[in-house]
């Protein structure tokens, strides 16, 4: 923080400097005209205009200065709110993404963040703005008090005029800002699931359903677009009017011998520079009305509440005990489950009951009652990320990401990948690529079939090696021969840690020391797969059929 505000202070200074060296150029430029010109005094002629040099060579390095310094203090604190986006979207707690579309929230981390650290450009040039409009008020004051004091009179008001008209621009600017976050958001929704809208062919809808999106961003932008172009065109009329009434003053003042014609010509200067404070008003302005919408935004990003309350606490020595007890949270009713430490449990459930354990499980929410325990200790006691240290619940959707299939699947640098690549059968599909692992694979794993990617995704699992995994649903893409291969290793590859497989392929299950059959918000069933299979018809049908 200290550091952008040397970088802000930096940049105001040297652009102080550009805009006061802009104003005194019609100054020296009219004493020039009254020292040397009309008196025909060749020394003073070339003493003037050494100083004039000065002043160009002066201005000239302040503002090359200037606009680096400003730039960078912009780009800073933009990298800097985007840093501190990110860091609250990917808090383990939770919260930022609720009601919001992941492209919604890139948009909001880059470009609102963008416009946000914009404001590190606009002070700089505002405070110099400011330091000519001072500089050409003294100077217009030693010329004449009442052009002085016209300016000085003249210029509040105008400020507030520009401020006034720069509400409509800051309102339809967070609109626009709304629209085109929501249509990035769906482009991104609909890319990630290309293939599966191809599958259903419901291409058509699909491109309607983005049609009538981004036709409503492009309302919203053109609206925006539309109260720019006011905002600055009524900016300029009214610069325009007030300068022409000071530059008519001045005229007046010459005529009745008030000032010289130096005086004169620097009073005409000195008010054609006054464009030059007034224009960067009305950019600042503009600017500072659409940086304030996407701030507004951003906030909102980083105000939103945890999903989940914060502990302190950190599992220590983890054996694994994992106790669930009178869960109750969406189709979930007062649900008891134990899980011995390094014990491998099948748990059988329709899709609403699995989505509900595993939001638990992976402290996604924190039950409406009931308490889920690791070794005794309450998740709500423990710091979430050191809890998903512990715990990891890997998704059935889980994604993959733009790099090597060696980088997806070694995400922490320290598991053993080679093995966790053979459990998963995952090895199979590093020889089919032509570098092996060390293959690049597209963005969300999109160059793999879905096979392909549930095998490196539970690879990844089994390589991070938590003391508690929970595996959902990890190869309803994988045919039988190569599932029951991942039974077989998956059950020596765990053994000793705890692990709850949410499945219902029976040849996972054939494999857990037990399972536990949720059904009606509680657990109906527990016992060996066989034992099931042969006493429960009800589980029969669920895993057999």
């Amino acid at each position: 923080m200290a550091a952008q505000k040397g970088r802000v202070a930096g940049a105001s200074l040297l652009a102080c400097a550009h805009q006061g060296g802009e104003a005194l150029v019609p100054v020296v430029i009219g004493v020039l005209i009254d020292a040397a010109v009309s008196t025909g005094d060749g020394a003073a002629l070339v003493r003037w205009l050494v100083i004039l040099g000065v002043v160009f060579a002066v201005l000239s390095f302040s503002y090359r200065f200037a606009a680096r310094a400003a730039e960078g203090a912009a780009e800073h604190a933009a990298h800097r709110l985007r840093s501190v986006v990110t860091q609250r979207v990917l808090d383990p707690r939770g919260g930022a993404e609720a009601g919001r579309l992941p492209g919604a929230l890139a948009a909001v981390a880059i470009d609102d963040a963008q416009r946000v650290g914009r404001i590190g450009a606009v002070l700089p040039f505002a405070a110099a703005g400011l330091a000519g409009l001072l500089v050409s008020a003294v100077a217009l004051l030693r010329i004449s008090v009442p052009l002085g004091l016209l300016v000085l009179v003249g210029t509040p008001p105008l400020l507030w005029v520009a401020h006034l008209v720069g509400r409509p621009l800051e309102r339809r600017s967070e609109v626009e800002r709304e629209r085109a976050a929501h249509a990035s958001g769906v482009a991104a929704d609909l890319v990630a699931g290309l293939r599966v809208i191809k599958g259903i062919g419901a291409e058509t809808a699909a491109v309607a359903r983005y049609r009538d999106t981004s036709r409503r961003s492009l309302r919203a932008t053109l609206r925006a677009a539309r109260a720019h172009a006011g905002h600055d065109g009524a900016i300029l009329a009214l610069t325009g009017l007030f300068l022409a009434l000071v530059a008519l003053v001045g005229a007046e003042l010459a005529a009745a011998g008030s000032i010289s014609v130096g005086e004169l010509v620097a009073a005409v200067g000195l008010a054609q520079f006054l464009l030059t404070p007034f224009q960067i008003f009305a950019w600042g302005n503009g600017e500072l009305a659409q940086a304030r919408a996407s701030a507004r935004r951003v906030a909102e990003v980083l105000a939103a509440p945890p999903a989940v309350a914060s502990g302190s606490g950190r599992p220590r020595e983890v054996a694994g005990r994992l106790s669930l007890r009178g869960i109750t949270h969406g189709s979930l009713r007062g649900l008891d489950l134990e899980v011995a430490p390094g014990e491998l449990v099948g748990v059988v459930a329709d899709p609403a009951h699995a989505a509900d354990l595993l939001d638990c499980l992976g402290r996604e929410v924190d039950p409406t009652s009931g308490s889920v325990l690791l070794d005794g200790t309450r998740f709500t006691e423990l710091d979430p990320h050191e809890l998903r240290e512990a715990v990891l619940v890997a998704a059935h959707d889980a994604h993959l990401f733009a790099g090597t299939l060696l980088s997806n699947v070694d995400t922490r640098g320290t598991g053993d990948v080679e093995r966790a690549l053979r459990a998963a059968a995952a090895d199979e599909v590093a020889w089919t690529l032509s570098r092996g692992a060390d293959s690049l694979i597209a963005e969300r794993g999109q160059s793999l079939s879905g096979g392909q990617r549930q095998r490196v995704a539970l690879a990844r699992a089994l390589a991070a090696d938590p003391p508690v995994l929970v595996l959902h649903d990890p190869t309803t893409a994988v045919d039988a021969v190569t599932e029951s291969r991942i039974a077989e290793q998956l059950a020596d590859f765990r053994r000793g840690r705890t692990t709850v497989l949410v499945t219902t392929s029976p040849a996972l299950l054939a494999a857990t020391d037990r399972v536990v059959v949720v059904a009606d918000g509680a657990v109906t069933a527990e016992g060996s797969h066989a034992a099931l299979v042969r006493s429960d018809a009800g589980y029969r049908s669920v895993v057999l059929s």
